[in-house]
């Protein structure tokens, strides 16, 4: 029997349809990016992305992209590692961004999402000798997880993929199956996020953020060696906690058991910001609500990169003017 398909999958339309993407070298609309139904990377996961955020100020009639190009440099190698070149330097790959921005009329918070990918037509599982593409495309987007009343999270029965099978510094798009069980696992049991430890039994992260705890006024998050994404966020994070709230912060090696006894604990991430946990595997973190220093990085971060504050422009790149 034929299956019979909504209007929307038949003529291809969506909300993004009339958008502008950047495309191998040029501006396209979102409904003439056509990828093959072959394409290498839809099959393998041959591919890797970047998100980045851009944030709107009203009050400024300005939309401020945060750290791009530092998610740039973090693009290319992570496109280095699947032996895939970016033949685009990050100054022009920031320009097209912004140009994406203005052309879709951005005058609200949005995600940018840039890929490197393998486009050929083959059948096959390698990295070497076939044809990559880039692409960047933008939409609108508010929080990923929340950020004001604080959230509850499990402790996950899916380990974080380790080094030696898939480096989870690189953001690979195959290798995002991983968060997908664990971010399902934790939503279908009543929670809103999962925490994911390491190969070794060590926390490493969320599903797609960073964490730090707190003790005893001091921040502590694992190394990058414990099979955590090298997040943009999380450096920004530790200059501030360091710089504004002149406390210590500590890369360590955490177990498990010590979340459950912390003061504060917190993820974050480009999508998830500054996400406090209140509550992990039924216990509550401090006394249940959001702690002082979480809420205070929170504040510091928003001001930030909505560009409020002006000793941290330099984080920034308008868009606008």
């Amino acid at each position: 029997m034929e299956t019979q398909l909504a209007p929307r999958a038949r003529t291809g339309l969506s909300r993004y349809s009339d958008t502008w993407v950047f495309l191998d070298g040029e501006m396209v609309r979102y409904h003439d990016a056509y990828l093959p139904p072959m394409t290498h990377a839809l099959h393998y996961g041959t591919g890797c992305f970047e998100g980045i955020r851009a944030y709107w100020n009203a009050e400024q009639d300005q939309l401020f992209l945060l750290q791009a190009e530092a998610h740039y440099k973090r693009l290319r190698r992570s496109a280095s590692i699947l032996r895939l070149d970016i033949p685009y330097s990050d100054t022009e790959l920031v320009n097209w961004t912004a140009e994406i921005l203005r052309r879709n009329n951005a005058r609200t918070d949005t995600y940018i999402r840039p890929l490197v990918f393998i486009s050929a037509e083959e059948i096959g599982v390698r990295l070497h000798d076939l044809q990559r593409s880039v692409l960047i495309y933008t939409a609108p987007l508010g929080e990923y997880i929340a950020t004001d009343a604080g959230i509850r999270c499990m402790t996950s029965s899916w380990r974080r993929i380790p080094d030696f099978a898939i480096p989870a510094r690189a953001k690979i798009s195959g290798s995002y199956i991983n968060s997908a069980f664990a971010k399902t696992e934790a939503l279908e049991n009543g929670y809103d996020e999962a925490i994911m430890l390491a190969s070794d039994g060590h926390v490493s992260e969320g599903s797609a953020e960073n964490l730090f705890m707190v003790r005893d006024d001091v921040f502590v998050t694992p190394s990058v060696t414990e099979d955590i994404l090298e997040g943009i966020t999380r450096n920004l994070l530790i200059g501030l906690a360091r710089n504004e709230l002149g406390l210590q912060v500590v890369e360590r090696s955490i177990d498990r058991t010590e979340l459950y006894t912390c003061d504060e604990l917190l993820l974050c991430g480009t999508g998830a910001q500054v996400s406090p946990v209140v509550e992990l595997d039924h216990r509550k973190i401090g006394d249940g609500h959001v702690g002082r220093h979480t809420r205070r990085l929170q504040d510091l971060y928003f001001s930030a990169v909505r560009g409020d504050e002006p000793r941290y422009r330099h984080w920034l790149t308008p868009v606008y003017g």
